[in-house]
């Protein structure tokens, strides 16, 4: 056996996926220069990459730390590595970002909005600085509230039914501080970069599951309520860890969690009796406990096979069951409830292929096709490069999540919102 030692190779590493689009709406940007370095050595440069006609780079491989790291609450070491990522493009303010995360064995999307020059005024140059992981830095912990809200003492209903709204309103800050911007955010957007911001994208899938419905679940539980704005405020939710849950603006997220939100981003956590989504409190588990699903706790139940209603009733009791809501906001025409695939045909397939067409304008890597009503091999071929563009498994078969991504990108582009 030879004794020569080989050149080190880094042990552990994830993926990152960088997508421009211009502020204007859902414009991609193609031809956007990206350049990738280490955060606090920007000389540094890792990579030089340049975003195709969907506003994408290809998928670039990093160094990333051990995969222990974010697996073990017991870890002092940062389970992740920090990119700066410095954005350009030709009628574009520059665009940087500090500090995105690099976990192991996973893929990272790092979205990037770019404002156009003739919008920018005298604008400084964006400079996005992503802080700490809550579960590695040093957040202040949950203020614990009841997880049914009293609704009835003013003599009015709040909502009769459960909405999935389209957008939430995000304080990015605590309720009394009024200094702190408000920003409107895609419902779906912000339950991945919450999600992102709360647990570790390397857990297993049903702990990944189990803790997206806890935080879709406590942010529609304040959509319901109205919660903020029964207290004379103007906004939906803060991004405070006291209060609510964190959302950082300009953060990555990660595929596999994206993926789970589109596929199961109506639904939210329910008791017999009560019409509210139930406020789900939880909270790490290790350095702060609470009455409520422990993180780091439902990491453990998922590795040991416990599916996501079972973690959800380890934590929150036997009676907390999993509901949909069908009441969906800002999409054309809701879920016709099974999947369409090549040989259907009719009104929903003609509604699929007209809403593809007018999306490819914007993104021309989808390919016309004939509007017909037919689902042929063209509609397929369609829906399997929409789905590739847009982090979904890429099957051609329009299902649930693809249904009501392309809903969502179609009202994007073409500037129109229906009630659902």
């Amino acid at each position: 056996m030879s004794k020569i030692k080989q050149a080190e190779i880094p042990a552990y590493s994830g993926n990152l996926t960088v997508n421009v689009t211009s502020s204007a709406g859902f414009i991609p940007i193609k031809d956007a220069t990206i350049t990738i370095s280490l955060t606090g050595d920007p000389d540094s440069v890792i990579e030089t990459l340049t975003t195709n006609s969907s506003g994408q780079t290809q998928t670039v491989t990093l160094p990333a730390p051990n995969l222990s790291y974010s697996t073990n609450p017991d870890n002092t070491q940062q389970p992740y590595s920090e990119y700066d990522i410095t954005v350009t493009a030709p009628g574009y303010e520059p665009v940087s970002v500090s500090g995105t995360e690099i976990l192991p064995d996973v893929n990272a999307i790092q979205p990037i909005l770019m404002t156009p020059v003739e919008d920018a005024y005298d604008a400084e140059n964006e400079t996005v600085v992503i802080p700490e992981h809550t579960l590695y830095g040093d957040y202040p912990p949950k203020i614990p509230e009841a997880e049914i809200k009293p609704t009835e003492e003013s003599g009015e209903i709040v909502l009769s039914r459960v909405v999935i709204p389209e957008y939430v309103i995000v304080h990015d800050g605590p309720p009394q501080d009024a200094s702190a911007k408000n920003y409107y955010v895609r419902y779906t957007d912000y339950i991945k970069n919450v999600v992102s911001s709360e647990i570790y994208a390397t857990w297993p899938e049903n702990t990944i599951y189990a803790n997206t419905l806890a935080i879709m679940s406590f942010t529609l539980n304040r959509v319901y309520t109205e919660w903020y704005r029964n207290q004379g405020y103007n906004f939906t939710i803060t991004s405070s860890t006291a209060y609510d849950q964190k959302w950082i603006y300009g953060r990555n997220i990660y595929e596999n969690i994206s993926r789970i939100v589109d596929t199961i981003f109506a639904n939210y956590l329910s008791r017999p009796g009560v019409r509210q989504p139930i406020f789900t409190s939880y909270c790490d588990g290790s350095r702060t406990t609470c009455n409520g699903l422990s993180q780091w706790g439902s990491k453990y139940l998922g590795e040991q096979g416990y599916t996501p209603i079972e973690i959800i009733r380890y934590y929150y009791g036997n009676d907390m069951y999993i509901n949909t809501s069908q009441y969906i906001s800002g999409v054309p025409s809701s879920w016709l409830g099974y999947d369409l695939n090549i040989g259907a045909s009719g009104q929903k397939v003609l509604q699929l292929q007209q809403q593809l067409n007018r999306i490819s304008q914007n993104y021309p890597a989808i390919p016309k096709i004939t509007e017909d009503g037919v689902y042929g091999s063209a509609t397929a071929e369609a829906v399997r490069v929409f789905q590739r563009t847009f982090g979904l498994p890429a099957t051609g078969i329009t299902d649930y999540p693809t249904w009501y991504k392309i809903s969502e990108i179609y009202v994007g582009v073409s500037r129109i919102s229906e009630p659902g």
